[in-house]
């Protein structure tokens, strides 16, 4: 018997999530996949910049601090996951206008400017982010957000 196949959607998803492996951040591992017409174009993970230490040498300073989840994003050695997958498309000269951008959590206002500036139309997202900025703005650009949830979320 052949076994049940995942969906685009699922598919790309398990991606991100084998991606945010690589991630160096102490308190939360996001990966992010750009694809268009069902290609890969361009991945990313949170973490520090090239070259710079990673969070698991120096430590974290939002942890040190204790800044909550959700705030002051700005203090904190890591680029967002979407932010690097963009950055590699744009380092490496591939368009992504009209992509989706698969990630295991759902943007922030940052990155959800960064995402329509982009040219990006659809992003699907494993877990929720509060964010409400960022989904005002969404809205307003006509961003698809689209929660894909997990057989354990949806009860299957």
């Amino acid at each position: 018997m052949l076994k049940k196949r995942p969906s685009w959607d699922d598919y790309f998803m398990k991606m991100a999530q084998v991606v945010s492996e690589r991630s160096t951040c102490l308190r939360r591992q996001v990966g992010a996949v750009i694809v268009k017409d069902r290609q890969i174009l361009s991945t990313g993970y949170n973490g520090s910049p090239t070259g710079l230490k990673h969070c698991a040498e120096v430590g974290c300073l939002r942890q040190k601090l204790q800044i909550p989840s959700g705030e002051r994003t700005e203090i904190c050695r890591a680029v967002h996951a979407e932010q690097n997958a963009l950055v590699q498309a744009a380092k490496h000269g591939v368009g992504i206008a009209g992509a989706d951008l698969y990630t295991t959590l759902e943007p922030c206002v940052l990155c959800t400017k960064m995402i329509i500036n982009s040219g990006i139309k659809r992003v699907i997202y494993a877990k929720p982010y509060p964010d409400a900025l960022a989904h005002e703005l969404a809205e307003e650009a006509d961003l698809e957000l689209i929660h894909l949830f997990s057989e354990e979320e949806s009860g299957c």
